[in-house]
């Protein structure tokens, strides 16, 4: 099972990088939950993911399912329109090393889906069928004793959970994850709470790639000992479209193929 959920974990890794070939519009709902389980405010916003000289970038285009209005959509075009100029006028050496640094950090932030294999033991309990696919369902316990020294094992090892693995592809379909202990992130000193949970859906397109399709999460967490955080989110993703990658934007809506 170990060597199952290390081979899911790399195939995870690589399905990201051509991941990064598609655009899509993403919907996000973010719900504020007071004291007493109350929801205190909703924001809902959509975001269409473009792709800017190699920087994936989320251009804001509604907010509570209605389009900005004229003076909230000129100024994320400027927005936009500043990230263009910037990377147009970069040179090629720049631009390799902006893409270089970019890749490592989505590498490292991925780097905990690898540390799971390590940090947890694992049992089948079934199957189950997702999107007309067969996928085994796989429960993980953090390890008795395990004493993680990478820090990304450090903090997944808070987390138990389950994972739908599909067996065609050995890619992970569907998980469902839930802080058992208090977890600390990053050098800003949050602090997860126990309870918190995220679930996340893919589905496989175009007989090659697997794709975000759902996205929930219920975060308790403080930040600096000082600002508490209590949401409740939901994030949808929907028309993916592959992109040609010798493809540039070089203005607002407008794609131009090098030749």
């Amino acid at each position: 099972m170990r060597e199952l959920t290390r081979v899911v974990a790399q195939n995870y890794r690589d399905n990201y990088k051509k991941e990064r070939d598609y655009t899509y519009i993403e919907r996000d709902v973010e719900k504020s939950i007071g004291g007493k389980g109350e929801v205190k405010s909703t924001e809902v916003k959509t975001y269409e993911i473009v792709e800017i000289y190699g920087e994936q970038v989320r251009r804001l285009i509604e907010k509570d399912d209605k389009p900005l209005d004229p003076k909230e959509a000129a100024k994320e075009e400027e927005r936009i329109q500043k990230i263009i100029d910037k990377h147009k006028n970069e040179s090629e050496d720049d631009r390799k090393k902006r893409l270089e640094r970019e890749a490592k950090q989505h590498e490292e932030s991925r780097r905990f889906v690898t540390a799971v294999a390590d940090s947890h033991d694992f049992r089948l309990v079934g199957t189950e069928v997702l999107d007309g696919r067969e996928a085994w369902v796989i429960d993980g316990d953090p390890r008795p004793g395990y004493e993680p020294q990478d820090k990304d094992a450090k903090f997944v090892h808070k987390f138990r959970g389950r994972l739908w693995i599909d067996k065609g592809d050995l890619q992970l379909a569907k998980m469902d994850i839930e802080a058992v202990d208090t977890a600390s992130v990053g050098w800003v000193m949050a602090r997860i709470h126990k309870g918190t949970r995220v679930t996340y859906d893919q589905l496989r397109m175009n007989d090659q790639i697997w794709l975000p399709q759902h996205l929930t999460y219920k975060f308790d967490a403080r930040v600096a000992l000082l600002k508490g955080y209590n949401v409740d989110g939901d994030a949808t993703y929907r028309d993916y479209k592959k992109f040609r990658t010798s493809s540039k934007i070089v203005g607002i809506g407008e794609v131009q193929e090098q030749k």
